[in-house]
């Protein structure tokens, strides 16, 4: 069934969320496409352990830890100890199947990374999420604690950056076995999401955050509910707002956390994404304890409106990571 466009009318205009939701709906026909002709959206296993170099760093490494925790394995070839961890790293790559990916760096041929890591002797193992760097553990730690750390690192990632990590096709990269692709069956929330779709185009948001969260209860990653919820619960949200009492309520309280949420979801509505985003990062660092991450859950479900792929949403984790840590 090839994905449907979701609605985005509303009270107010809503031309940035629509793009930004057709480009979703685009990609998500690309991968349908791509799975018909035998490929798929997911990567190839070899995907989750790569080399990277110093010129590859930012994009390899940092670009790619505002989608999934990345693991840096700093080795040598004349490290003993990192003949031992090495391999184990990547078969525990290959087991958490795409919650984080593995890059391992020689440092003898990066020694301007080592460097700026302050890596004092290897095996040394950091983690990057949303473009911030975490001190992991250095030497060949035990594979029990080395499990330990991999979980509290893939929980920070999701309960703090919404990085689910990425979808690891078991069969991409393999040759062609000849014969039609198969057919992609329909999906088994199709007539749910078709209905919530419905009370969206109604402006029935409650039905429609309803509709959505019935699909994730029993399906808690499925895309397409989840875009559609913070959809209808953004929509349902500024439906009964009076936008220039809002206004004036957040400029008057620059740091309260509710006046600058509101003020967070008009932006977002009329178009002002990046507006929306730095307000929230803003008072993610003007406040503390639950005020705090309330206000990260906030512009985390903003994420999913726009969507993972949008750089704006990458350039906002980044200063969330920032201000967080």
């Amino acid at each position: 069934m090839q994905p449907r466009n979701m609605s985005m009318s509303g009270v107010v205009d809503l031309a940035a969320v629509k793009a930004a939701n057709d480009a979703k709906a685009k990609a998500e026909q690309a991968r349908a496409e791509s799975a018909r002709q035998g490929g798929g959206g997911a990567v190839a296993p070899a995907s989750l352990v790569i080399d990277v170099d110093e010129a590859g760093f930012e994009t390899d490494v940092l670009q790619r830890s505002t989608e999934v925790p990345v693991v840096i394995d700093f080795w040598a070839e004349w490290c003993e100890p990192c003949k031992q961890l090495g391999p184990l790293l990547e078969r525990l790559a290959a087991e958490y199947n795409g919650r984080f990916v593995l890059a391992k760096v020689d440092v003898d041929a990066n020694q301007m990374l080592m460097q700026q890591f302050g890596i004092q002797g290897i095996p040394a193992v950091f983690a990057v999420v949303a473009g911030q760097a975490l001190p992991l553990f250095q030497g060949a730690a035990p594979e029990s604690q080395i499990r330990q750390t991999l979980d509290q690192l893939i929980q920070v990632g999701e309960e703090r950056f919404g990085l689910t990590g990425i979808v690891v096709d078991a069969d991409a990269g393999a040759g062609d076995e000849g014969g039609a692709p198969a057919e992609v069956p329909a999906g088994p929330h199709d007539a749910q999401l078709e209905a919530a779709a419905q009370a969206l185009d109604a402006n029935d948001f409650t039905g429609a955050v309803q509709a959505y969260k019935s699909v994730l209860a029993v399906d808690p990653v499925n895309t397409e509910a989840k875009l559609g919820l913070a959809q209808a619960e953004l929509l349902g949200r500024v439906a009964g707002m009076d936008p220039q009492q809002v206004r004036k309520d957040a400029a008057e309280n620059p740091a309260q956390p509710v006046a600058q949420m509101a003020a967070a979801d008009l932006d977002l509505v009329g178009g002002h994404v990046e507006d929306a985003f730095g307000r929230l990062v803003e008072t993610v660092r003007r406040n503390f304890g639950d005020d705090r991450d309330a206000v990260r859950v906030r512009l985390l479900e903003l994420f999913e409106v726009i969507g993972p792929d949008d750089p704006r949403v990458a350039a906002a984790r980044t200063a969330l990571a920032r201000v967080l840590f």
